[in-house]
């Protein structure tokens, strides 16, 4: 189990720092902070490739190794029903940031505040899914 446990955390830090990064690409590619040229095809585009190639095989792993880490433990506490709720959050900001990716590979314009907030989400989510894993609260601190 420790193993897998391993796994999902280092799955897990791979996944938010591609959910932190991705909408800081997506809002400066179009405004013109990046020194890179566009591609000759928009979907060979940086954003698309740490889309695909990190984040979503980083999500995949993290919520299969968490998932087995689940099973093999047979842990139902409170605690983990709220942050696997949470977590249904980041799985949400995943899809948002694939949606904005497609945005611009079609032309548009990303909207700024729009990134800005994935990643405030993004943080308020992790930050609230290491405070229920480290404090492991009980049912009176939830409520």
């Amino acid at each position: 189990m420790l193993w897998f446990l391993v796994l999902h955390i280092i799955a897990l830090l791979l996944w938010v720092a591609a959910l932190l990064y991705l909408p800081a690409l997506i809002a400066a590619r179009r405004a013109h902070l990046l020194p890179v040229q566009s591609p000759q095809n928009p979907h060979n585009s940086i954003e698309r490739m740490v889309f695909t190639r990190v984040a979503t095989p980083a999500a995949l792993t993290a919520i299969i190794a968490g998932t087995l880490v689940f099973v093999i433990d047979r842990n139902i506490n409170p605690w983990l029903i709220i942050k696997l709720t949470l977590v249904t959050g980041l799985v949400l900001c995943h899809v948002t940031v694939g949606a904005l990716i497609l945005r611009v590979e079609r032309g548009g314009t990303p909207l700024v505040p729009a990134c800005i907030a994935l990643a405030v989400g993004v943080m308020l989510l992790i930050g609230l899914i290491l405070w229920l894993v480290l404090a492991k609260p009980t049912m009176g601190l939830l409520l």
